[in-house]
């Protein structure tokens, strides 16, 4: 199947999209996919996980709370400023 390609597709009567069984298996293994619309484009690519550890010790917070008392650190955090 050719990447860069474009399919006239027709919408059933309560206005679905059925995808091609060949796209689903390629790029929505799990039955998820992302919608994004841009102005008058709609752009269907594969949903996945992002990596979140990625984001790990990126951030520093001044808190007055003690880090063993995680109620009064989400509270804290939680605060409008």
């Amino acid at each position: 199947m050719a990447s860069d390609m474009e399919v006239i597709k027709e919408l059933d009567r309560q206005g679905r999209l059925v995808l091609p069984k060949e796209w689903r298996e390629k790029y929505a293994k799990d039955g998820r996919i992302v919608l994004r619309v841009e102005g008058d484009k709609i752009t269907i690519r594969p949903y996945k996980l992002v990596d979140l550890t990625k984001f790990f010790d990126k951030i520093e917070v001044d808190l007055k709370s003690d880090l063993s008392d995680w109620k009064s650190v989400r509270r804290e955090l939680l605060e409008i400023r």
